[in-house]
């Protein structure tokens, strides 16, 4: 281990425990981990005040950021993934029965450029044909970029709990508010996992949800920083899914990386640029046509140009 200390700042999953634990190390620098709950934090004080050296970052929070010039870049590293069907809940009483239905209402997501509202939105608009224009977005929180300018269909809440804005009636449907458990609540899809199935076979779209961002100071200064990361990682990562692949679930979130790995049939966890391009180009247009990015970006320039064909 190198005289360096780099602070990282991860979720806790299968596949960082190895480097949280010591299992795996660096010869060139030691690892001082942050514990920060709830995840999004990390996002948030990346983004603001670069408090990181390596960090687990929201993929449209990333797109959002590198729009408006901040100082790190993303490696090929995806840490999660998800189907986002199921995220969305409405209000028995609003009448909703069908996502077209939806045009007219208020719907609260905890931000505008939450990463599971671009990817709820998008499959609204281009699976069920939602004009995401005629619906009134109302945010329960702020964006973790602060230079973001919502559109003008957006309002923000004072009431920071999305479960109590739907069951207030403030909202009509939410997403990514989580279980609430009511009467008055319902699932927007009730059959979501057979819909996520069937959206991944037509689209072929694994939906990224966070990535691994490093400060660009870092790529810069030390040679092949990237590379030990990537192969870090990626060693940290393979016992797990090797478990998983076994079908032992022992640990919180292993049954949800199950799942996953059914609808993908493989890997729940792909790392690697080239088994996430398609994903990465769908993704940019949907953040493009939502407005959270001004124009379309080449996928390649997500990442440091030496990491493309890491696999």
């Amino acid at each position: 281990m190198g005289d360096t200390t780099l602070t990282f700042a991860l979720g806790n999953y299968g596949h960082t425990k190895p480097l949280k634990d010591g299992s795996v190390t660096s010869s060139r620098f030691g690892m001082a981990h942050k514990e920060i709950t709830p995840v999004p934090m990390i996002f948030r004080r990346m983004v603001r005040a670069l408090e990181f050296d390596v960090a687990e970052m929201a993929l449209a929070t990333y797109l959002c950021s590198r729009a408006r010039g901040k100082r790190f870049t993303a490696l090929p590293i995806f840490l999660t993934h998800d189907f986002y069907h199921g995220g969305i809940l409405v209000n028995k009483n609003s009448d909703i029965s069908t996502p077209k239905d939806l045009e007219g209402c208020r719907v609260g997501v905890r931000s505008y450029t939450l990463t599971p509202g671009v990817w709820t939105r998008s499959i609204l608009q281009h699976e069920h044909g939602v004009d995401l224009d005629a619906v009134t977005w109302v945010l329960s929180g702020d964006e973790h970029v602060e230079e973001f300018v919502e559109p003008s269909n957006v309002e923000s809440s004072a009431n920071g709990d999305l479960a109590d804005m739907l069951l207030s009636g403030e909202v009509d449907a939410t997403i990514g508010a989580g279980p609430i458990d009511s009467d008055y609540v319902q699932p927007m899809f009730p059959d979501a996992p057979q819909l996520d199935a069937a959206w991944h076979e037509k689209t072929g779209v694994y939906p990224i949800s966070h990535l691994l961002v490093v400060k660009d100071d870092l790529l810069e200064g030390m040679d092949n920083i990237s590379h030990e990361l990537y192969g870090m990682f990626s060693e940290a990562k393979a016992p797990y899914v090797e478990r998983l692949q076994s079908g032992e679930a022992s640990e919180p979130g292993d049954q949800s990386f199950l799942a996953r790995a059914e609808i993908v049939n493989g890997d729940p966890i792909p790392y690697g640029y080239e088994s996430a391009r398609h994903t990465l180009e769908t993704f940019i247009a949907h953040n493009v046509e939502q407005g959270v990015i001004p124009a379309p970006v080449d996928s390649e320039t997500l990442f440091p140009e030496d990491t493309l064909k890491l696999v």
